[in-house]
C-alpha cells in the first residue's frame, strides 16, 4: 500500500506533493489565525456601536467587512486549489497500489474477493485518504497554532472550576476532548465496530462475486444466492444496532460540546471582565482547539472504515506474497 512513496517511478510526486500539500494547509491555517482576531475587532467594534449611537461611521463598519472578505477569498482559493491537487496526489497513489496488483495478479485471481480488493478497496482507500489524511494534518497544525493564542486570551480572566489559573481553559479543553474521545473509543472497541465493518465488506464480496458468476453460469442455484444474501442481511442488520448503540453516545457528547466554552467562561462573563469581541475570540479559539483534538471522535465512523479497508488490503497482499513463495 506504501510503495508510492518508495518506488522511483513516484518518487516527486509523492514527496514533493506531500511537502505542497503541507504547505498548503499551513497556509491556511495562518488565515484562520488572522480571521480569528478579526472576529475580536469586529465584534469589539459592534458592542462600542450598539453601546453609543455613532460612535464608529459606517465607512469603518464596511472596511471591516471587506477585510473579512478579503480574508475569506484568499483561504477559499487555496483550500479549493489544494483539494483539487490532494484529489490527484491521491490517485496517483492508488495508480502505484494498483500497478503493483495487476504485476501480481495472476497469483491473486484466486484469492476471495481479488477483483474487489484491487477495484474497489482501492478507491476507498484513496477516498478516505483524501478525508481523513488532510485533517489529521490540519487539525495538528491547528493545535500548534491555536493553543498559544487560547492560553494568551484566557490570563487573568475566572475559568469555571479552575479559578483563575492560567492554564484552566485550556486544561479543560483537553479534559473535555480527550476524555469524550477515549470514551468513544471504548464504546467502539465494545461493539466491535472495527471487526463488524470487515465482516460486512466480507459478506457483501461474497454474494457480489456469486452474481458475478451467476451472470455466465446457468447451474447456479438461486438458492444459494438467497443463501448469500441472507448473510449480507444478517450482517447488515447487526451493524445497525451496533452504530446505534454507538451513535447515541456520540451525537449526546456532540450536542453537550456545544455549551462547553460558555460554561468554562461563565464566571468570566457574569463578572463582565471580557468584552464581546474577545468572548467570540475566546470561543472561538477554544472550539478550534477542542474540535481539532476532537478529531478522532469526530472521524471515528470514517475511521472504522478505513481500519476495515486497510485490514483486507494487507490481508490481500500477504496472501499475494504466500502464494508468490509457494509458485518460486
Amino acid at each position: 500500500m506504501f510503495r508510492f512513496f518508495t518506488t522511483r517511478k513516484w518518487l516527486i510526486w509523492a514527496w514533493l506533493g506531500s511537502g505542497l500539500i503541507l504547505a498548503s494547509l499551513w497556509i491556511q491555517v495562518m488565515i484562520d489565525v488572522e480571521i480569528n482576531e478579526w472576529f475580536g475587532e469586529f465584534y469589539d467594534m459592534i458592542q462600542k456601536a450598539l453601546a453609543s449611537p455613532n460612535a464608529i461611521t459606517l465607512e469603518e463598519y464596511w472596511a471591516s467587512l471587506f477585510s473579512f472578505i478579503y480574508l475569506a477569498g484568499i483561504y477559499v482559493a487555496i483550500a479549493v486549489s489544494v483539494s483539487y491537487f490532494t484529489a490527484h496526489f491521491l490517485f496517483r497513489w492508488r495508480q502505484a497500489m494498483v500497478e503493483w496488483y495487476h504485476a501480481v495478479y495472476d497469483q491473486a485471481r484466486h484469492i476471495e474477493g481479488a477483483a474487489q480488493r484491487v477495484q474497489e478497496d482501492t478507491i476507498k482507500f484513496s477516498r478516505i485518504m483524501e478525508q481523513l489524511g488532510t485533517s489529521l494534518i490540519e487539525s495538528i497544525m491547528v493545535l500548534v497554532q491555536f493553543v498559544p493564542i487560547l492560553f494568551g486570551l484566557s490570563l487573568g480572566i475566572p475559568i469555571f472550576f479552575f479559578g483563575d489559573w492560567p492554564y484552566g481553559l485550556i486544561t479543560g479543553a483537553i479534559v473535555w476532548s480527550i476524555g469524550g474521545t477515549l470514551f468513544l473509543i471504548l464504546l467502539g472497541w465494545v461493539l466491535r465496530l472495527v471487526g463488524i465493518e470487515y465482516d460486512l465488506q466480507k459478506k457483501e464480496a461474497a454474494y457480489r462475486k456469486i452474481l458475478v458468476i451467476a451472470e455466465d453460469d446457468e447451474t447456479i442455484r438461486p438458492k444459494r444466492i438467497d443463501e448469500l444474501f441472507e448473510d449480507v442481511r444478517s450482517i447488515h442488520y447487526l451493524s445497525y444496532l451496533r452504530y446505534l448503540y454507538f451513535n447515541i453516545g456520540r451525537i449526546a457528547y456532540l450536542q453537550a460540546n456545544v455549551l462547553s466554552a460558555y460554561v468554562l467562561l461563565g464566571p468570566a462573563i457574569v463578572a463582565g471582565v471580557v468584552t464581546l469581541g474577545v468572548m467570540q475570540q475566546i470561543i472561538r479559539a477554544f472550539g478550534r482547539v477542542e474540535g481539532s483534538m476532537q478529531y478522532l471522535l469526530k472521524a471515528w465512523p470514517t475511521i472504522i472504515e478505513l481500519l476495515s479497508v486497510y485490514k483486507r488490503l494487507r490481508e490481500f497482499e500477504r496472501q499475494i506474497l504466500v502464494s508468490d513463495s509457494a509458485v518460486a
